[in-house]
């Protein structure tokens, strides 16, 4: 009978924790990207959101600010605070149930640094790399990496942590997106926060929504060749299986079957914008910085990268609702070992189209690649350039040059075709040899090796076995020999023009 007793008793003290638990006020949540060391953007409304029980009270306060709401019945809340400029570091508090305490917050400019691996690239692979690694103390630079991730279904947060800028924290960390950040917290004497979201081998599909890719006709080609890949799944998923027992039946030697693309795979269209870009859209940011094009190029996306890019960057702007945000991108660099039916030069010109848009900026990079791979080196020039744009877009600096020459037309004067540029700066010039890569056709478009010289703001193209040229071409390979700069320094970017 005792027994029973005492066994009837924990029932019940069972039950009543139960039941307690469940009428217990869960702890006030924020997302990763609203934690210690971060960088909040400068000057715009401060959006703090998270998650609570439906109904609590949560309230927010950052310096003398504060506000206050209530968790809708999903759990989500959000409060605004007014917008605030430069200063000391702060702290942030968040109080419902319980308080949170996030210390060293600093006001400064938030940049996205997005792509695939020349993005990824770290500083610790980059050259000069324990020169760099060891001074690379900047405690106003703040970093943010998300982990790698891809979903069907739009996330609400990341993984991921704000890390002051040191040695330790920057050496696995996004090359370019440190280097930029450094140029332009030196220049702009502003703390900078950059979060890395960004993976090696991905195209621009996967990172752009689904409701753009379904509803745009120009796009339908990215869906059309995903839904083969999934068709073609199961036999390859069969091959692979197959493979890979041999492989680990025969001891590991040689090297191990990749896995075929399918269901959950990073190239799955908009699947990195679901779990990698929709979840910071509401963290206020200054701008975007891009780097890939790789993966499409290799694919034969050439022709077809113009819509998807342009289609990609106004999702980002509007999903942020910021209006159009500056995004700065990477023009692909130099590279050889390409397959036969990649399309780097046409996917080259599909980027330089995106400059049609408001507010962005090309960084060209012919110059600095590596011919013999496809991930160069050179992140500090990278870095920099793109630091230039914004300098220059915006921040308004008045004297700053941030672009190499830019074709705006050919004009015929019989056997000779006049090229005209913008960018030019102080001047046109030729660095490393004579000009070359420069090429002329006639009315039947056979292009043919062309004499270049520079005169003034244009380039006068001739050629021996083209006597009346209509159409020209520069730097139109995957690896060209990158000579026309301008006086800043800065490479041209390769063009081909439109016979009229």
């Amino acid at each position: 009978m005792c027994e029973n007793t005492s066994a009837m008793a924990k029932i019940r003290l069972l039950i009543l924790a139960t039941i307690l638990a469940g009428l217990a006020t869960a702890d006030v949540k924020l997302p990763s990207l609203i934690s210690d060391h971060m960088v909040l953007q400068r000057d715009l409304p401060i959006h703090i959101w998270g998650w609570a029980d439906a109904g609590e009270k949560v309230e927010v306060r950052l310096g003398e600010a504060s506000a206050s709401t209530t968790a809708d019945q999903s759990g989500d809340w959000e409060v605004y605070l007014p917008p605030r400029g430069l200063g000391d570091a702060l702290e942030l508090t968040i109080a419902g149930s319980n308080r949170i305490t996030l210390e060293d917050v600093r006001m400064g400019d938030v940049w996205v640094g997005s792509g695939q691996s020349n993005m990824v690239w770290p500083v610790s692979r980059s050259i000069n790399a324990d020169r760099e690694i060891a001074e690379a103390y900047y405690p106003r630079i703040r970093l943010f990496k998300v982990a790698l991730k891809t979903t069907d279904d739009v996330q609400n947060d990341v993984e991921g942590k704000w890390m002051r800028c040191d040695g330790d924290t920057v050496e696995n960390f996004s090359a370019v997106g440190y280097f930029f950040a450094r140029n332009l917290h030196e220049q702009m004497n502003i703390p900078v926060g950059v979060i890395q979201s960004a993976w090696g081998g991905t195209p621009a599909e996967a990172w752009t929504t689904s409701a753009t890719l379904d509803s745009n006709p120009s796009l339908q080609r990215f869906l059309g060749e995903w839904q083969q890949t999934l068709d073609a799944y199961p036999k390859a998923k069969a091959s692979y299986d197959k493979a890979l027992a041999k492989f680990e039946a025969g001891g590991e030697k040689g090297r191990r079957p990749g896995a075929p693309r399918g269901p959950g795979h990073a190239h799955t269209p908009a699947g990195l914008y679901n779990a990698m870009i929709a979840p910071l859209t509401p963290f206020p940011v200054k701008g975007f910085l891009w780097y890939q094009g790789e993966n499409n190029a290799n694919r034969a996306h050439g022709a077809s990268y113009a819509a998807l890019f342009r289609a990609m960057i106004e999702d980002w702007r509007r999903e942020w609702g910021i209006g159009p945000l500056p995004f700065l991108f990477v023009q692909l660099a130099n590279y050889g070992r390409v397959p036969e039916t990649s399309t780097w030069p046409e996917l080259r010109e599909a980027q330089a189209d995106a400059l049609g848009l408001k507010n962005t900026a090309m960084a060209v990079t012919v110059d600095v690649g590596n011919p013999d791979n496809i991930h160069p080196q050179n992140k500090q020039a990278v870095g920099q350039r793109l630091s230039l744009a914004a300098r220059a877009m915006v921040y308004g600096e008045a004297n700053v040059v941030h672009s190499g020459p830019l074709f705006r037309q050919a004009t015929r004067e019989g056997p000779r075709l006049r090229v005209w540029f913008d960018s030019v700066g102080r001047g046109l010039e030729a660095r490393g040899g004579e000009l070359v890569d420069f090429e002329v056709a006639g009315s039947d478009g056979v292009f043919k090796p062309a004499e270049a010289s520079i005169e003034g703001a244009s380039v006068v193209l001739t050629s021996a076995d083209v006597s009346n040229p209509v159409e020209a071409r520069y730097a139109w390979s995957a690896a060209p020999t990158a000579r026309l700069f301008n006086a800043a320094g800065l490479p041209a970017s390769p063009f081909r023009t439109k016979a009229r």
